[in-house]
């Protein structure tokens, strides 16, 4: 690892960068150019200490969950990533990881959506990067440990996930996830260790999700109004939409406010208060 290499280029890439190109409020005066130190240590799902101690060279054996969140929250390119990893003494991801590099659309559609709450995942459902509306409204999801990320592996592992959801819908989003993951599996190449890694360990962990996969169908989700249970604001009634990118197979999902419902106001709270991390 080339410590002060690795530091002196994410200081760089982070110089570059202004507010609103990575989806935060613009204005005010800053003494240095770019991004903040602790900006991109949000952005990124990391703390502030350690992203500062990488830029000083302190951090000997950064995580590749670490670099590939750190490659999304500053923008860097496919071959800028790469380049990361290699400078991390880290091999690049492989392009079906969920550590791979985002197509560049999907993250300038994920800040032009602003207060729009959405987020990128790849074929199997793992959130590989969100916007900060998202954040607010199911907390960071990006980077996790195992299968954490993966929002189908949460639905069935995690009994709490599903407190955001009415419990009139769990059987159909439960259905429609288990669908979801076989056509996404489908798409994988046979040996794809990630893939059936996640399959066999839902099948251990859950009952549910082992009868699910039984019935073997197979049907990738698409748009559909959903009801978000938030603990600050309440119910909010959203229209879930999907975007698929043909290059990479990463989809887009957005959660925008169905008309006639109160869901804008309540996101723009949460907007708020979400820009006090910042203040």
């Amino acid at each position: 690892m080339d410590d002060k290499a690795l530091g002196e280029f994410l200081r760089h890439r982070r110089e570059r960068l202004r507010p609103e190109d990575v989806g935060l409020p613009g204005g005010g005066r800053r003494r240095t150019p770019g991004l903040r130190r602790e900006e991109v240590a949000s952005l990124a799902a990391l703390s502030p200490d350690y992203y500062s101690r990488l830029e000083q060279g302190r951090v000997r054996t950064p995580s590749p969950a670490a670099l590939a969140s750190l490659a999304r929250a500053i923008r860097l390119t496919g071959d800028e990533q790469d380049y990361l990893f290699r400078l991390a003494g880290q091999q690049p991801p492989e392009p079906r990881s969920p550590l791979a590099h985002v197509d560049p659309a999907m993250i300038y559609l994920l800040d032009a959506l602003g207060a729009t709450p959405a987020q990128v995942s790849d074929d199997l459902l793992t959130v590989v990067a969100q916007n900060r509306a998202a954040e607010n409204l199911f907390g960071v999801w990006t980077g996790l440990p195992g299968y954490e990320s993966n929002v189908t592996w949460r639905w069935f592992a995690d009994p709490s996930s599903r407190d955001s959801n009415d419990p009139a819908e769990h059987e159909r989003i439960g259905q429609a996830y288990a669908a979801d993951l076989r056509a996404g599996v489908a798409q994988r190449p046979a040996g794809d260790r990630f893939a059936h890694g996640l399959v066999a360990d839902l099948r251990q962990r859950s009952p549910e999700f082992a009868d699910l996969w039984s019935q073997q169908h197979v049907a990738a989700l698409t748009s559909t109004p959903k009801l978000i249970r938030h603990p600050l604001v309440g119910e909010l009634d959203l229209q879930c939409d999907v975007v698929l990118s043909p290059s990479t197979g990463h989809r887009l999902i957005l959660f925008r406010p169905r008309p006639g419902s109160a869901a804008h106001d309540q996101i723009a709270f949460l907007d708020v208060l979400g820009n006090q991390k910042f203040a």
